[in-house]
């Protein structure tokens, strides 16, 4: 039946729509989902609008018309006009983008701008106009276009209003259009996609969902793929995740059977016509649940055959892959977050404050008006006479007119170019940090960066940050630091007396060119390990062939000695590599076989079974057969784990090799037992009888094979440990000491595992043995998680009740429950588990989580997914009424750096991505300490009193206003002229606010460092708060009262030199803002801490101007030009040169400003501040700081050990034995020989150069002098005085002795 069912109706639809030009004729619509068949018999199909549900796809007109106006929604940004139905599952074809297209999935195209050239005006607009102010002065515009109601011009307010909405919309634009290039670059990035049956580079942007692509070696993944076939022996790839996890060790990926066979046949991918259905986009980075349809064939998916956008491809020539999700639907974008407008603080207090001025200002305005209707009734019938009213006008309509005049003149409380003045200060402190050359790294050539100008002086306040661990605090770098075998620990350089050396870059290192396939990068300085190798040592050789066998690395060789390892945890790849600069090279692997060249001889072991690890045996085991027939299983893994299982004959053994762990746990360094044991034939044939049942097994099957692996790991014979040093940053743990004087606390949010995480927290000084205590919460279910945070919270504070103390607060009528501060004695620290961490997160629990965290000292969250890391923030951001910051370098920080209220991006080794959502951004994490203590407490000081100072100058000039209409009849006649009124703000007051605003700081840098206390006011709020507002009202209005009736008492009944009346209105408003210009100048002196030649030259500058523009607009030309516009002809001459006139303006001043240097005076003498004190030493000290003294190496020991840090996830040693995880095949080699280094023998160590570590008494400290036999006792200050502030050039006192 031609035409019928929904291909014909549906068809004919879209032909007509086209026509008319509605949808492209292109568009085709689909059959109805076999579930819906629908037959001929049934008659014309009647799907009508109903059809679009299950395909998304329009198959009527109004429908067609529907999806043209959705493309013109688009385009102008309004997308959200149409709210998207949630979709519950995804269904798609390869190769078939029509059928893709019916169901309007997401492209991949991504976009994070906010504007377009046809929206940027009316939606920025609109964005300003909500700012209260903007629309409170977009209103006094419309007030003063009323000629009944305003007494002063309609340029006062426009020609300012108009420069803060410009200046605003051009950063909002420039901000948009570097979005708009990001966006653009990533969009534009070519692919290569299988179109009409051949392989085309396209755009990025132009992908569908259900396009097959090409990848190649080290490029980035462009959507979320299903992998179809790679390269690669067995269909495998390998894939670096740094974007995603922060990990940049490689992860392995597997196609299915069925779909590698395609390989790179491009006649049989094109031909391929599989359909996945699988969930909705989701931000799940560890699951994804499908199926493939192929063939009649359903085949089940799930995370292993995925590769995700943002993931690398390594080490891998091709691999083909069918798009899932695209743009805005991978897991990458769905796990950015929304991107939060952030403002600060400030912006809120001021808020709440302007809104308090509205009403102080109605009130202001009510009781003028009041007074006009009183003074109307009672005075002024007796003006009619020459001043008649105008019809229709009587005293309450009187005072109904004037309470609107009064708004106007009275509106300076809130000045708009406060808003401008708070722009240029914000902008001028973001080039201070752009331009400073102690946050620039020279290695990479980047310097810091200040992204957004708007959160400067948020900087000033931070209480907690939240960092990222891998890449942030630590270089991800593995390095082979120190290791015990049988007793002795290497690694440490020793001089001939016995005494250990410090390690530096002068120190001699071994030379590895006897070993043709060492690795040349890898730098050990103890000979003494690489001489007993060579001489045999039995212990020593084994321990290094335990390292070259026990693992699951692969091993690449293109070229002949070129190694290349490829390690599922960068920590296995140190020790594989430590193994192989020492004689033991790991060369090659089977699934049956493990190839080892040991000292110059290639040997090949059975390889019989692989006990792999997991995150509850935290260890792993191999069983391998030399080729001599000898049976030994090799384990590695946590020290308290392998000592349960050693033999008892191994006592003493574990006791030395104790100590030596407990100095490198000390140290910080990931630390790994090292055990083996022989087998008997027998009874290992049996075992693997035993293990093959179990792991065929339908149920219990880990249980089964938990319990074999328990029963062949015992009676083990401890060999060593080995010692790794995640090398961390430089100065991180400085920087994180600096900032915990500041009081700010730091929580780690990582996706490592438990062990890394502490380890890093050991080294970086979080986490310290001098601890009171350090809880672990590991709970599988909300109950063991409540119940562990409870009694962490109990042990910590016993005397704290079950509910948490309350701060109530409300904030533009938003009622929010702030969870108040607890304190504890002493310090603590909270460690959980990414699994009990979404259990704490429950809204149960969650506040018993945050009230127990922020009792300790540091918090450290391990395995925790990028969603995570955001709630973890948010929680924080809701019931602390605190300011927090996030800092991290990869993608999976992107969501925890947004949601945050300062956000800061690490230009590191994992992408751009964290940097382009940061609001701050830099290369190292040790600049954080600058940016916080230096700039972010000067911007917040310099915003503090900026506010403060506008606040006084403004509140006074509008007081004098309110005095004076009690003198002039509440006509709301201006008590200034009216040019002085328009220039106050803009000229006259405005540069040397800015002056102090952009250069004043009360110490320089490096006391901000000595002393990172001076940070503590910043966290409470200090400087600006609502007592420091109201504190700043009741000083105007005291000065308000003296700048009036002074003046006025001074001229009433008096008389000029020559005899003729100086009381007119013209001398007095000449004479009244000429004492208000000189008393906020005098205080804007008061107010300044740290003069430069710009401050002299604004402040000079603007009195100069003053006098300069009133005499100028005061002459008898000016008059004659404008004669409306300058009526004050000779005032300046004429008023000015009278003493009387002078005299009143010294007196007005000294009255002003006396009371405040007195209460100053007697406010440091009682109470000083952390500021004062300082502020004072640096006086005293009047010298510059010496620099900083070096630390001093300082052996620590610790009964704390790691945990080896293996892989994230389950390990692969069951791919690797199951005959599907092979390289290709190796390269023929021929066994090496030892030859004798080139450089001959090792040279001595530079005695000369030696630093050892002095026997250290209590109270004093020893330093080596600069000349030869002098020793410094360098003696402590007397610290009886707990608040005594040491200067930093007497913190130590040398006393110099002479030593023969």
């Amino acid at each position: 039946m031609r035409g019928g069912g929904p291909e014909g109706e549906a068809r004919r639809c879209l032909s007509a729509a086209a026509r008319f030009g509605r949808v492209p004729s292109t568009c085709q619509p689909r059959s109805p989902p076999p579930s819906q068949e629908w037959s001929p018999s049934a008659g014309p199909w009647r799907g009508g609008r109903s059809y679009r549900k299950w395909h998304g796809c329009l198959s009527t007109y109004d429908g067609c018309v529907e999806f043209r106006m959705d493309s013109v929604l688009s385009f102008f940004g309004l997308d959200c006009a149409r709210r998207k139905e949630k979709e519950e599952e995804r269904c798609l074809r390869a190769n078939d983008r029509e059928f893709n297209l019916s169901f309007r999935y997401a492209t991949n195209a991504i976009k994070t701008s906010k504007y377009n050239l046809l929206t940027f005006l009316p939606l920025n607009l609109f964005e300003q106009l909500q700012r209260l102010a903007n629309a409170y002065f977009f209103f006094l515009l419309m007030l003063q276009l009323i000629p009944e109601i305003s007494s002063l011009s309609w340029f006062t307010t426009v020609v300012p209003l108009v420069l803060v909405l410009s200046v605003t919309a051009a950063k909002d634009a420039s901000d948009d259009l570097n979005r708009h290039k990001s966006d653009k670059q990533v969009n534009n990035r070519k692919a290569k996609v299988l179109v009409d049956g051949q392989l085309r580079s396209e755009k990025w942007m132009d992908v569908q969902v259900g396009d097959i692509i090409k990848l190649e070696n080290n490029q980035f993944v462009t959507a979320d793929l299903l992998l179809l076939s790679s390269s690669e022996p067995m269909n495998l790839v390998y894939i670096e995740t740094a974007e995603l996890d922060g990990e940049t060790n490689l992860k392995v990926k597997q196609s299915l059977t069925v779909t590698g066979d395609m390989g790179d046949c491009i006649e049989s991918l094109a031909a391929f016509n599989g359909e996945v259905r699988c969930e909705p986009p989701n931000n799940r980075l560890d699951k994804f649940a499908g199926t493939l349809t192929y063939q009649g064939e359903k085949y089940s998916l799930d995370n292993d055959r995925i590769l995700l956008r943002g993931c690398t491809l390594r080490n891998t020539e091709w691999c083909f892959g069918l798009v899932v999700f695209g743009g805005p639907d991978t897991k990458l974008m769905q796990n950015c977050g929304k991107t939060i407008f952030k403002r600060t603080s400030i912006d809120h207090l001021m808020n709440v404050l302007v809104l308090f001025i509205f009403g102080f200002l109605a009130f202001m305005c009510t009781i003028l008006a009041i007074g006009n209707v009183i003074w109307e009734r009672q005075e002024g019938a007796l003006f009619t006479a020459f001043l008649p009213r105008p019809e229709g006008v009587n005293a309450p309509f009187s005072g109904f007119l004037t309470f609107w005049s009064y708004v106007i003149i009275l509106n300076t409380v809130v000045p708009i170019s406060l808003y401008v003045s708070v722009e240029i200060i914000r902008l001028g402190n973001s080039f201070y940090i752009d331009w400073d050359r102690k946050m620039y790294f020279a290695r990479s050539d980047t310097p810091a960066e200040a992204r957004t100008t708007t959160l400067n002086e948020e900087l000033g306040q931070i209480k907690y940050i939240f960092s990222d661990k891998t890449g942030t605090l630590t270089q991800n770098i593995m390095t082979f630091n120190k290791c015990s075998i049988n007793g002795k620990s290497y690694g440490d350089v020793l001089d001939f007396g016995g005494h250990r050396v410090e390690v530096t870059d002068r120190t001699d290192k071994v030379d590895f060119s006897y070993n043709p396939l060492a690795d040349p990068k890898f730098v050990f300085h103890d000979h003494s390990l690489v001489e007993a190798v060579k001489l045999e040592n039995v212990e020593v050789q084994a321990f290094f062939r335990l390292l070259s066998l026990c693992h699951t690395v692969m091993a690449e060789e293109k070229t002949e000695g070129e190694l290349l390892y490829q390690a599922q945890s960068p920590d296995e790849g140190a020790l594989v590599t430590a193994a192989r600069n020492f004689g033991f090279v790991f060369r090659s692997r089977t699934p049956e076989t493990i190839t080892i060249v040991e000292m110059g001889v290639q040997r090949s072991y059975d390889l019989l079974a692989i006990l792999d690890f997991n995150n509850v045996r935290k260890r792993m085991s191999v069983i391998v057969r030399n080729p001599e027939g000898r049976l030994t299983l090799y384990c590695k893994g946590a020290d308290t784990i392998v000592y349960e299982r050693l033999h008892p004959s191994c006592r003493k053994l574990m006791e030395v090799n104790t100590e030596h762990l407990n100095e490198y746990a000390g140290k910080g360094l990931r630390t790994l037992v090292l055990a083996y044991k022989d087998l008997e034939e027998e009874y290992l044939q049996d075992w693997k009888q035993r293990h093959h049942d179990a792991s065929t097994a339908l149920g219990n099957r880990e249980e089964l094979l938990d319990d074999l692996y328990e029963e062949i790991e015992k009676d083990l014979l401890l060999l060593g440990s080995t010692a790794i040093e995640d090398k961390l940053q430089d100065g991180v743990p400085q920087t994180i000491e600096q900032l915990s004087k500041a009081d700010i606390k730091i929580w780690v949010l990582t996706g490592d595992k438990q062990e890394t995480a502490e380890n890093i927290g050991y080294s970086c000084n979080m986490l310290r043995e001098e601890m009171s205590d350090i809880f672990i919460v590991a709970g599988n279910s909300p109950e063991e998680v409540a119940e562990e945070l409870r009694s962490a919270r109990q042990k910590m504070k016993p005397e704290a009740g079950d509910e948490p103390p309350f701060i109530k607060t409300s904030i533009l009528g938003k009622k929010t429950k702030v969870v108040a501060e607890e304190s504890v004695d002493g310090e603590y620290a909270l460690v959980i588990n990414g699994h009990s961490l979404a259990y704490a997160l429950e809204k149960s629990l969650c506040l018993e989580l945050l009230r127990t965290a922020c009792m300790c000292k540091t918090v450290i969250c391990c395995r925790v997914t990028p969603l995570q890391k955001a709630q973890v923030v948010e929680l924080v951001k809701k019931h602390k009424k605190a300011v927090t910051l996030a800092i991290g370098d990869g993608a999976n920080d992107v969501s925890m750096i947004k949601a945050a209220h300062i956000g800061v991006g690490i230009s590191g080794q994992e992408g751009m991505q964290a940097v382009l959502s940061s609001d701050f951004s830099f290369a190292q994490f040790r600049y954080l300490q600058r940016l916080l203590l230096v700039h972010g407490r000067w911007s917040y000081l310099r915003m503090c009193k900026f506010l403060r100072y506008f606040f006084y100058k403004n509140f006074t000039f509008t007081f004098v206003h309110f005095w004076y209409a009690f003198y002039s009849g509440f006509s709301a006649q201006t008590v200034y002229d009216e040019w002085f009124i328009t220039l106050y703000n803009l000229v006259y007051t405005a540069l040397p606010v800015l002056g102090m605003s952009l250069f004043d700081q009360d110490v320089n840098d490096r006391w901000s460092f000595q002393y990172p206390q001076l940070y503590v006011p910043g966290q409470l709020n200090m400087y600006f708060s609502k007592k420091a507002f109201f504190i700043c009202l009741l000083h105007s209005w005291y000065s308000s009262i003296v700048l009036f009736f002074i003046p006025y008492g001074a001229m009433y009944d008096t008389l000029r030199d020559d005899g003729h009346d100086i009381a007119d209105y013209q001398s007095f408003a000449l004479l009244a803002q000429t004492c208000l210009l000189i008393v906020v100048c005098i205080q804007l002196g008061l107010d300044t801490s740290y003069w430069t030649a710009v401050n002299q030259f604004f402040l000079w500058g603007s009195l100069s101007v003053y006098f300069a523009v009133i005499f100028t607009m005061y002459s008898n030309g000016m008059y004659l030009i404008f004669t409306a516009s300058f009526p004050f002809i000779g005032t300046a001459r004429n008023s000015l040169n009278q003493p009387n006139m002078w005299l009143t303006v010294l007196l007005t001043s000294i009255l002003c400003v006396l009371p405040v240097v007195a209460y100053r005076f007697v406010l440091i003498q009682l109470r000083p501040t952390i500021n004062d004190k300082v502020r004072l030493k640096v006086r005293q000290v009047k010298a510059v700081l010496p620099p900083a003294p070096r630390r001093r190496h300082i052996r620590r020991t610790s009964t704390r050990r790691s945990g080896y840090a293996f892989s994230h996830a389950q390990g692969y040693g069951d791919l690797v034995t199951s005959g599907r995880y092979l390289r290709r095949p190796a390269l023929n080699r021929s066994a090496f020989t030892p030859r004798p280094p080139a450089g001959g023998r090792a040279r001595a160590a530079d005695l000369q150069g030696h630093r050892g570590s002095p026997r250290e008494r209590p109270g004093h400290a020893l330093r080596a002098g600069p000349e030869r036999g002098t020793l410094h006792v360098l003696t402590p200050p007397d610290r009886s005085d707990p608040w005594r502030v040491e200067p930093p050039s007497q913190v130590w006192s040398p006393i110099s002795v002479k030593v023969k």
